[in-house]
C-alpha cells in the first residue's frame, strides 16, 4: 500500500496547513519588506511633489505581474491582490510621518 494513501487524512491536512502557514509567513515578510521601500520612496515624492497614487506605475505593476503569473492564480485574482497591496502601500506612504515597526 502507498504511504501517501495510508496516511491519516487528518495528520496530512494538518501537514498541509503549515506548509500554508510556511508560505504565509514568507509573504508577510515579502509584503514588509516591499513596505519599508515605500517607506523610503515617500519623503523622495512628497520632496518632488508626486502625488501618493500613480496610477500609471500601478498599471505597469499589474501588467508586469501578469506577465509574470504562471498560474495557477488568475490574472484576474492577482490583480485583486495587488490591488488591495498597493492600496494598503498607498495609505503607508499618505501618513504624515511614517514610521516603520520593530521586528518581532
Amino acid at each position: 500500500m502507498d504511504a501517501a494513501k495510508a496516511a491519516d487524512p487528518a495528520t496530512e491536512l494538518a501537514q498541509w496547513r503549515g506548509k500554508i502557514d510556511e508560505v504565509d509567513h514568507e509573504i508577510i515578510a515579502l509584503l514588509n519588506r516591499r513596505a519599508g521601500y515605500v517607506l523610503e520612496l515617500a519623503p523622495l515624492k512628497r520632496q518632488i511633489g508626486m502625488e501618493v497614487q500613480d496610477a500609471g506605475r500601478e498599471e505597469a505593476v499589474l501588467a508586469n505581474l501578469r506577465a509574470a503569473n504562471a498560474g495557477p492564480l488568475p490574472d484576474a485574482s492577482v490583480g485583486r491582490i495587488y490591488q488591495a497591496i498597493m492600496a494598503a502601500m498607498r495609505d503607508l506612504q499618505a501618513e504624515p510621518e511614517p514610521q516603520p515597526r520593530s521586528p518581532r
